[in-house]
């Protein structure tokens, strides 16, 4: 159990030490970390910590890049109708 202790640790001082040029990197060893931990119990000791830095990567903009959707088609005017066109009857 002591190196479990050690990885809650260390992701407690990440968190704490966390930049916004560094959280990417940051995240991921946390995340590296989490996965070493044996336990249940431990992985909800530290599940504060890894919100806090999942948090601080959405607020500082380093969240991971997502491929953006197509734009949305440009709204067209609607076309003239034609006098005397199928449709168009006078009233």
């Amino acid at each position: 159990m002591p190196p479990a202790r050690d990885a809650a640790d260390e992701i407690k001082q990440i968190y704490f030490t966390a930049t916004k040029a560094t959280i990417a990197a940051d995240l991921e060893r946390a995340i590296t970390l989490l996965i070493s931990l044996e336990s249940d119990e431990a992985r909800e000791r530290v599940a504060v910590y890894m919100d806090g830095l999942s948090q601080m990567r959405s607020e500082w903009g380093a969240a991971p890049k997502i491929k953006a959707a197509a734009p949305a088609a440009k709204k067209m005017a609607p076309k003239p109708v034609r006098p005397g066109a199928p449709g168009t009857r006078r009233r």
